[in-house]
């Protein structure tokens, strides 16, 4: 057998079937209670009202409590979910692959990214879950509420590039970073949602599930690519 580059990495494939498990679990049980409670006229979780007026400090209909700062913080946060600038990250990240001949990767970023942002969109038409009417609108929606486009297509396309980007970054300390504030970001996305009133809590919790899942998937299928190309059998993670 051929000895194995040292750019590719083993991924800790006992780890990656345990998440992709249990995030999968979740993503059933989510769309089950969606599906069940569409066809009794309603889908609220017991937490989403209860959150959303916390975050309007429990007035109904209430702009959020707090510097203005903040508020126009979290209208740049949010922006960052956005199909515009999830666009033009992917299209960066890209180029720059296509810069440095990394050539599967991009292959598994651009397939990964749209596919992943298409299933979104059919689950948002599928559901129709209506936005929350419990407090006003800081920004315009016009889509369907479930799953939160923002917390899952931003979920699907920086999880995606980041796990990917690990498989050709060296250093530990490097990659650790990357994932971490990868992490951190889509979380503010997904929070900048419910503090804007225009997800439920449950609508941002399940766009995360869904699109860390869709991350996980991509960056084992290209792992696992790697690994067969390079000649290896997966064996300890690095």
């Amino acid at each position: 057998m051929s000895a194995v580059p040292n750019e590719i990495r083993h991924p800790p494939w006992t780890i990656v079937a345990v998440i992709a498990i249990a995030l999968a679990g979740g993503m059933l049980w989510l769309l089950g209670w969606a599906v069940g409670e569409i066809s009794e006229g309603e889908m609220r979780f017991p937490f989403d009202r209860a959150i959303l007026l916390w975050v309007r400090g429990g007035v109904a209909h209430g702009v959020p409590p707090g510097p203005l700062w903040l508020t126009q913080g979290m209208l740049d946060i949010t922006a960052l979910g956005g199909v515009t600038v999830l666009v033009l990250v992917t299209a960066l990240v890209a180029g720059l692959l296509i810069a440095s001949r990394h050539w599967l990767t991009l292959a598994l970023v651009l397939v990964g990214t749209i596919s992943g942002s298409l299933v979104v969109t059919l689950v948002k038409g599928l559901v129709g879950r209506v936005r929350p009417d419990v407090t006003d609108h800081l920004v315009q929606v016009y889509d369907a509420s479930f799953p939160s486009g923002h917390a899952a297509n931003s979920a699907c396309v920086y999880l995606t590039l980041a796990l990917l980007l690990l498989q050709i970054t060296k250093g530990r300390g490097v990659r650790r970073y990357i994932l971490v504030a990868t992490m951190l970001l889509v979380s503010a996305i997904g929070v900048s949602r419910v503090y804007l009133g225009v997800h439920w809590p449950s609508d941002v919790l399940a766009g995360w599930i869904f699109g860390a899942l869709w991350a996980v998937a991509w960056w084992a299928l290209g792992a696992a690519i790697r690994l067969r190309v390079a000649g290896a059998t997966p064996a300890r993670p690095d």
